[in-house]
């Protein structure tokens, strides 16, 4: 009579709750991080991931070096106030901007669905060199890949970046104190909203258009006047909500946000009510948070007012000691609710 064996059950892929990638997967928020969680960091385990930051920092030959990739696959690729190639410039350079760098140079790599528009595709480019151009950056290498018809939705563009940090400062969430000031650089939800709008063709009473700009010229104003910048973060996918989060919880500490000094446009607030959504999820894409040191506020924020991409500029709240991790958001009529991050998709294919 044979022996009865034990039976053990194991999984190499650590399926948490879904057996297959949904688009709340690329969201910014809580599927996103499972995902990054559970597949990607335990593979590529090491001290540049583990910073959880928009880019690695690190030295070669006595220069610091800031190093990033993004992929952008919007639908549409062409909205008011930029289009994809304009996109896939700002989002890696203020990418760079966020770890404290100048941008120096870009590489591109495009996948081109078979049958996408020769005219199309040049006017991707143009503005690519023109957003290029005006950001003071360089596409100095490439790729182009062709997909079968039905395969590739158009258009997806990869951007990688490089840039310098010439300055001697650490900036990244861990840097995070009790005691900092967050500053926010504008009104937030216009990219989301505008892209929002084309794709389901909605229209409004004005014209709602992208914040798509490259953000790294009123960073690195902020940091050669000497503000102790202890950590910055640009507001894409998951909005300002996503961002404040992740912070929290890498820095350890509880953020707390007085929602009547975010500021967001009438119209924006407006289209939000009409779709049921929340401007603090939305996406941006020229608009970032600065975590600076108390004693710079003011400064920081003249600095920020005088330049264009920061007339609206607000400093919206501040670290406090208390339970790791966690955002509080103080309304209008004095309650306050927790922030977190969402679980599904608010807007999907956004950036």
């Amino acid at each position: 009579m044979n022996e009865p064996r034990d039976f053990v059950t194991s999984c190499p892929i650590p399926i948490v709750d879904y057996p297959n990638v949904l688009l709340a997967h690329g969201s910014g928020g809580k599927l996103m991080h499972q995902l990054i969680e559970k597949i990607f960091r335990p593979a590529f385990q090491n001290s540049y991931l583990n910073q959880q930051h928009d880019g690695a920092v690190f030295e070669v030959e006595g220069k610091r070096l800031a190093f990033t990739t993004d992929s952008y696959v919007i639908r549409p690729i062409f909205f008011p106030g930029g289009d994809i190639g304009s996109l896939a410039v700002h989002g890696t350079v203020n990418d760079l901007a966020m770890c404290g760098a100048k941008p120096l140079f870009l590489s591109a790599g495009f996948v081109v669905e078979e049958g996408f528009p020769m005219e199309s595709l040049w006017r991707v480019v143009q503005s690519m060199k023109q957003a290029a151009q005006a950001a003071g950056v360089e596409v100095v290498t490439g790729d182009t890949k062709v997909v079968d018809k039905g395969k590739g939705d158009g258009i997806f563009i990869n951007t990688a970046g490089i840039g310098v940090l010439e300055h001697n400062r650490t900036i990244r969430p861990d840097q995070v104190k009790v005691g900092d000031t967050i500053l926010l650089s504008g009104d937030i939800g216009r990219h989301g909203i505008a892209v929002m709008a084309v794709r389901e063709g909605l229209q409004f009473d004005s014209a709602i258009e992208s914040d798509s700009a490259a953000v790294h010229h009123l960073v690195l104003k902020l940091i050669g006047v000497g503000i102790q910048v202890h950590c910055l973060r640009d507001l894409t996918r998951g909005g300002l909500a996503s961002a404040l989060v992740e912070i929290a919880r890498t820095s350890k500490t509880k953020i707390a946000i007085d929602e009547t000094k975010v500021p967001v446009r009438e119209d924006v607030k407006a289209a939000c009510e009409i779709l049921g959504l929340d401007p603090f999820y939305v996406a941006n894409e020229g608009r970032f948070i600065a975590f600076v040191a108390s004693k710079d506020v003011e400064h920081a924020i003249t600095i920020m007012r005088n330049d264009p991409l920061g007339v609206s500029a607000e400093q919206i709240g501040k670290v406090e000691a208390g339970e790791a991790g966690l955002v509080t958001v103080r309304s209008q009529i004095g309650t306050s609710r927790i922030l977190d991050m969402l679980t599904g998709e608010q807007l999907p294919r956004i950036c």
